[in-house]
């Protein structure tokens, strides 16, 4: 997949770059609505060429960078995060950030530690979905267990839901974004969209989301709203 747009650049809210890099997939693969695992290669050498290309856009115009891999920050290769260092060193970027599943929090101290020792900063994120544990572990097959938003905000700096769920309601999407909004600095909310699994976006959640929602929210600068899960400009297919 490599013809996708992988580079943009995000003005608003918390302004940044991203670029959508490839790793070796994500080791889960078990979500019940996801398939953006299928963004992988095998071939490391492949995906740091690939990786190294996108990279190359880059400019440090807001010194803050979003690296996304389809998967977690420790399936990419470790040429590409050492281009990733080295991007950031000569563009001046002062943050980067990046995405990772629960099962490798205990990889995210190193991580801070690699950019830190050049005075980078790193802002992680994990898609949580929902902070009911029951919807999230038995219709979405998240693999958290039974951890607490107390204990993902011991390593994680922002937290992405995923609303437009059959079962889900006003209220359970408020309580997700207040809960959300109370433990950590930063939130991405995602509507589902149709994609190749077997789960489908409800159009009565999403509609109740955008009339009674959205306006609440679509102003506040710590809340980020994809409505389309490439509204942050990489994801889509590149035409050029």
């Amino acid at each position: 997949m490599s013809d996708l747009t992988r580079y943009s650049v995000i003005p608003d809210k918390f302004p940044r770059e991203i670029v959508l890099l490839r790793g070796s997939g994500c080791k889960w693969k078990k979500c019940s609505f996801c398939d953006y695992h299928t963004d992988a290669s095998p071939d490391q050498e492949a995906n740091y060429q690939l990786n190294r290309k996108v990279l190359s856009h880059v400019t440090g115009t807001y010194h803050r960078l979003e690296a996304i891999n389809s998967g977690s920050f420790p399936e990419l290769d470790s040429r590409t995060m050492e281009e990733l260092l080295r991007v950031c060193k000569e563009k001046d970027i002062r943050e980067i950030s990046f995405e990772s599943h629960w099962m490798y929090r205990k990889k995210i101290p190193a991580l801070r530690k690699f950019f830190s020792e050049h005075g980078i900063s790193v802002f992680l994120k994990i898609g949580v979905e929902t902070f009911d544990i029951a919807y999230r572990e038995e219709i979405m097959h998240k693999g958290m267990g039974d951890v607490t938003p107390e204990e993902i905000a011991e390593y994680f700096d922002s937290t992405c839901l995923l609303f437009g769920l059959k079962g889900q309601t006003v209220d359970s999407m408020r309580r997700d974004i207040e809960t959300g909004l109370a433990h950590f600095s930063r939130i991405c909310i995602n509507i589902m969209v149709e994609n190749t699994t077997s789960v489908k976006p409800d159009p009565d959640v999403i509609r109740s989301f955008l009339q009674e929602l959205y306006p609440l929210y679509k102003e506040n600068d710590r809340v980020d709203i994809l409505i389309d899960n490439t509204d942050f400009g990489v994801g889509g297919i590149d035409h050029a």
